[in-house]
């Protein structure tokens, strides 16, 4: 007898990296692509950020990868059939909102036969009557492609998509490599499921610009001065104001994360390649949003050494640093109306002088907000996935957002970031 208290170990997962998608139920459908092997990872990624995910597979499916697998993976039972309790009416059906009703449909990975099925109404696998039954309930839809790079050439292949776009489904396009499709990185699976889920389109006919990563600042045509940002804070912003409608053009460094290919993006590398780039823009475009993320140098070497300096001629080197003008300064000076957010990192300060420091920097360059973190904590460096932060407004309100993903952290500066926009617009 099964015992009620009874507690499937793969729940221990839920919400370990996050809250974005609480409250979410994801209906992840498995066709028969190798790239199925992906699907637990996926599933376990949904789930640490705190969504249910069920699972659906067809025939080919479950020919690759035991349903059991699943199973332990979602710790939810498999639909591997349609029975007489109609799985997919109670799925994907136009019903109330309840426990098991999915919120998305997200068909990953999806095999060439799947994708035309679906694009002619074609019903004969458990995965082609959920996405079916989905479109007549208005589910947002994601199509995932997995197949050989011959058979996505295919032109009625490419019919089918645009077909199916054209209805309104979402198809992450694969990465072309060593002749195959292959499967969407995960973390831009993740991304999609979270933009259709989360994401208000709040931020519809406003322009955005936003810096990102470290600054690259030269000693000789070979050596430089740097730092450890890797730029995912700026891209997750990047990402989430996109996600809400934000026409959005990001300034980049050297940065050490992927920026989607959907996100416009400037690169640079230098502190004044950075200022100059900022200015032109402020100069020729108008924008609402000025959001300053890059880790930019406070110093840069005096003088530049043309060539490589010789290790065998000079015994001992002396590098002369300056210190380099506040983005977030010109920025003001270029534009007195431009709603700007900085970042103030420190290292080794308590909470108190962290939140200090950074509203002494708000009112010094006369911005409109400014977000405090330690860089100093392993846990949330420049390096981690995850933040804790302290977003301070004009009258020293302060918004404490405790340890997440930054991209959760991003959604919580933007939601700040808006609130103070609307009352300044006032």
């Amino acid at each position: 007898m099964k015992n009620s208290n009874f507690q499937h170990p793969s729940k221990d997962i839920v919400e370990s990296k996050g809250t974005i998608l609480r409250g979410k139920t994801i209906c992840l459908c498995l066709t028969g692509s190798v790239a199925v092997i992906s699907a637990p990872i996926i599933a376990r990624q949904l789930m640490r950020l705190g969504a249910e995910v069920i699972c659906v597979m067809s025939k080919a499916a479950a020919e690759l990868i035991n349903p059991a697998l699943m199973e332990w993976a979602t710790g939810n039972p498999i639909i591997t059939k349609l029975t007489g309790a109609v799985e997919h009416v109670y799925l994907a059906g136009e019903r109330p909102r309840g426990v098991g009703k999915a919120d998305l449909i997200l068909v990953c990975p999806a095999t060439a036969n799947t994708i035309s099925k679906i694009a002619n109404g074609i019903d004969d696998t458990p995965v082609t009557t959920v996405v079916s039954t989905a479109f007549g309930s208005s589910l947002p839809i994601v199509i995932v492609p997995a197949m050989h790079e011959s058979m996505y050439n295919h032109p009625i292949l490419a019919k089918n998509e645009k077909r199916l776009r054209k209805a309104g489904l979402d198809i992450l396009a694969p990465r072309i490599s060593e002749g195959k499709a292959k499967i969407a990185k995960i973390d831009d699976v993740i991304d999609r499921v979270i933009d259709l889920l989360v994401a208000k389109k709040d931020l519809e006919g406003k322009k955005v610009l936003i810096t990102a990563g470290p600054t690259r600042e030269a000693i000789d045509s070979v050596r430089f001065v740097s730092n450890r940002s890797s730029g995912r804070m700026g891209i997750e912003l990047a990402k989430e104001a996109s996600a809400r409608g934000a026409d959005v053009l990001l300034i980049a460094g050297k940065c050490m994360v992927k920026i989607p290919e959907y996100i416009k993006t400037l690169h640079v590398v230098s502190t004044e390649d950075f200022i100059k780039t900022v200015k032109d823009e402020l100069a020729y475009n108008s924008y609402d949003f000025f959001i300053s993320a890059a880790a930019i140098s406070d110093y840069k070497p005096v003088e530049y050494i043309e060539g490589k300096i010789s290790s065998d001629n000079v015994q001992s080197l002396q590098v002369n640093m300056m210190l380099t003008p506040k983005i977030i300064d010109v920025a003001r000076r270029k534009d007195y109306n431009l709603f700007i957010l900085g970042f103030k990192a420190e290292t080794n300060v308590s909470k108190s002088e962290l939140i200090n420091r950074a509203y002494e920097r708000l009112k010094k360059s006369e911005i409109d907000m400014i977000v405090a973190n330690d860089i100093g904590r392993d846990d949330i460096g420049f390096a981690s996935k995850d933040n804790e932060v302290f977003i301070i407004d004009k009258l020293k309100h302060i918004t404490h957002v405790e340890k997440n993903t930054k991209r959760y952290i991003a959604s919580k500066i933007i939601d700040a970031a808006l609130e103070a926009y609307r009352i300044k617009d006032l």
